[in-house]
């Protein structure tokens, strides 16, 4: 078997270097608590604003979200169906992953504006109220995973989370070419992440 990372350096992800981890934790298994995953996420955070800001490392941590969601939607969704068999298909992953119960409350037709929840989230569900939003992964995330999609680039803000005092987390999702319309226009929409 190759050796996957003398093909690209280490720190340049690609799905593989994901491993096999079915084969490599024989003992232990594929699953661990969400509190180790925190570990990881909040520590990072922690050293990336020391190290370069607040909004640097929010910037940051919604970058990485959108490479995750994009190699996520990439290698684990199907990207040929329909709209209705791709939401249903998100819903059961992020489920079965154990990452989040995905809603949706509003969607448009085409997709454009869509506001949706995620309940339990693996980022901040069980947080103490902090009366701030901090799912910037997650916004990223699903940024990378709408574009993978429609092959459009969208604008994602979270606007309710379990650490602002809300029970879910929900987000506000416009495709970035739409920026014109009066939806996402700076008095009453979406201000977005664009990636």
């Amino acid at each position: 078997m190759a050796n996957i990372f003398f093909e690209e350096p280490h720190h340049i992800f690609t799905w593989n270097k994901l491993g096999n981890v079915k084969e490599g934790r024989t003992d232990l298994g594929e699953e661990m608590p969400v509190i180790v995953y925190r570990l990881l996420e909040y520590t990072m955070n922690h050293v990336l604003a020391q190290e370069f800001g607040v909004e640097k490392a929010d910037e940051l941590f919604r970058k990485a979200g959108y490479l995750a969601g994009t190699e996520f939607a990439k290698n684990v969704l199907d990207l040929t169906q329909g709209m209705d068999a791709f939401i249903a298909e998100l819903q059961k992953s992020l489920k079965d992953l154990r990452i989040g119960i995905l809603r949706i409350e509003e969607m448009e037709e085409d997709g454009a504006h869509i506001v949706l929840t995620v309940a339990q989230d693996l980022d901040c569900s069980g947080l103490p109220p902090t009366n701030e939003v901090v799912c910037n992964y997650d916004e990223g995330f699903l940024a990378g995973i709408l574009e993978a999609y429609t092959k459009k680039p969208y604008n994602v803000r979270e606007i309710d989370c379990w650490a602002s005092g809300d029970r879910v987390c929900r987000f506000r999702c416009s495709a970035a070419d739409c920026e014109g319309c009066r939806r996402c226009a700076p008095d009453g929409g979406d201000s977005g992440n664009s990636f």
